[in-house]
């Protein structure tokens, strides 16, 4: 930390006492001149407030030269192709890990290469950083990590930071492989939160991974904000970021294009607040799908605002198979959304089952759907029916409210279709819905 110097100028006239003693005195304790009672005094306010401005500005400086520095370089990674930094960067971690202060675990700028690594916990500190400033690259033959699961994965750590950087997941031959109909690997998720807690991730970019972009699973307080998600919409699988068996999740302030849904919710999803993201391309907002298993956790107190959706394949999605299930969902806020050329803007299908039908032998869905808002919704959409409500026979949807919702088709009003499908409509309503 540099050292700062403090001058402030004293009159000739009051002699000038050391700092150390300055915040002693006070106007009743200063036997000098009136003159220079005054100045004394403004110098003592002087000083305090200076000591707090610096004590404010200072602050990160110090608490960064506190905070234990672990560089992957120092344990052997190289930015270079032909360099696996994988030991290293675990190398890295455990010392981070192992150590009861504040730690930075810092990638340089440059491109590391990475095989299919985990960032385990428990850690000894709950204030660990991953600062990123270069791009992490996964193994370009995608048989090395397709079956692994995970790229990068952070299991059980609490008060983790990752800031910064670029994941390239090198998938686009997977892709190319599975777009083809031949035999290939699953593919991995480029980064993964695993039973964990107070973790935020900033300013990340995740590129064209084999699978999922980002997952959050079995976790708690997990903040993503200024995330960028990027691949082609043709990537198959490649949802951006997806949250399940989790709760108290935020992501706020960031913009994703891929090849699946943008953001998805699977069971367990609970108190998730997406606020200000754009989506597109890619296939929308999904809570689902649900209802695979019998025993399922539901999905509950999901809020959604201030979203842009732009040439996505559906826009805001509620899905559950069409099989026996104890699973629901409820409290659904979607608010504020804006849909540029939007495939099936508004849908909730509850007889979803790909695969001709044959894993769903009863052929109606278990999931429990109710209390869902649409409020502010506005846009255009790309298909003439632009409300989709196909519920369940033996559980109908329930609680459903529209409010101000202007969706149109070609500069003319969309259509609708409604089945066993129960809400109420107020405001400004168009395609107007007919409750069945």
């Amino acid at each position: 930390m540099h050292n700062t110097r403090l001058s402030i100028a004293i009159p000739p006239l009051c002699v000038p006492l050391p700092s150390s003693q300055l915040r002693f005195y006070t106007t009743t304790h200063i036997s000098t001149p009136a003159s220079c009672k005054q100045t004394m005094v403004k110098l003592s306010s002087l000083f305090v407030a200076a000591v707090l401005f610096l004590v404010v500005a200072l602050a990160p400086a110090v608490s960064a030269s506190r905070a234990s520095v672990y560089s992957v370089t120092s344990y052997g990674g190289m930015a270079e192709p032909k360099t696996d930094s994988t030991r290293a960067f675990s190398e890295a971690w455990k010392r981070a890990c192992s150590d009861p202060r504040p730690s930075v675990v810092y990638v340089p700028y440059g491109k590391f290469h990475l095989r299919d690594i985990a960032f385990e916990g428990p850690c000894k500190s709950n204030a660990i950083v991953v600062r990123i400033d270069g791009t992490l690259v996964a193994p370009s033959d995608y048989s090395v990590i397709g079956n692994a699961g995970n790229w990068i994965r952070f299991h059980k750590v609490d008060g983790v930071r990752i800031s910064g950087g670029i994941l390239d997941g090198q998938g686009t031959r997977l892709w190319s492989c599975k777009l083809a109909g031949k035999d290939c690997p699953v593919g991995t998720t480029n980064l993964h939160i695993a039973n964990s807690k107070n973790v935020v991730i900033d300013r990340l970019s995740s590129v064209n991974s084999q699978k999922f972009q980002i997952a959050i699973t079995d976790s708690q307080n997990v903040k993503l904000q200024r995330v960028t998600v990027t691949a082609p919409g043709s990537s198959p699988n490649t949802d951006g970021i997806h949250v399940e068996r989790s709760s108290l999740v935020w992501i706020l302030n960031s913009t994703i294009s891929t090849g699946d849904d943008c953001i998805s919710m699977g069971p367990g999803a609970r108190n998730v607040w997406i606020e200000r993201v754009a989506c597109g391309p890619g296939h929308g907002i999904s809570i689902g799908s649900l209802g695979w298993k019998f025993q399922e956790p539901g999905v509950e107190n999901i809020t959604v605002k201030r979203v842009h959706l732009s040439d996505t394949t559906n826009g805001l999605r509620i899905k559950t198979w069409a099989r026996p299930s104890l699973g629901f969902v409820s409290n659904v806020l979607f608010h504020h959304v804006v849909m540029d050329g939007v495939k099936n803007p508004i849908l909730i299908d509850q007889h979803y089952c790909p695969g001709h039908g044959q894993n769903c032998p009863s052929k109606a869905s278990g999931v429990r759907v109710s209390g869902i808002r649409y409020k502010s919704i506005r846009g255009t959409s790309s298909t003439q029916v632009a409300v989709r409500f196909d519920c369940s026979k033996s559980n109908p949807c329930t609680g459903i409210t529209m409010h101000d919702v202007a969706l149109t088709y070609l500069g003319k009003e969309a259509a609708v279709t409604c089945v066993n499908a129960r809400g109420t409509s107020s405001g400004f309503v168009t395609p107007l819905v007919r409750w069945s």
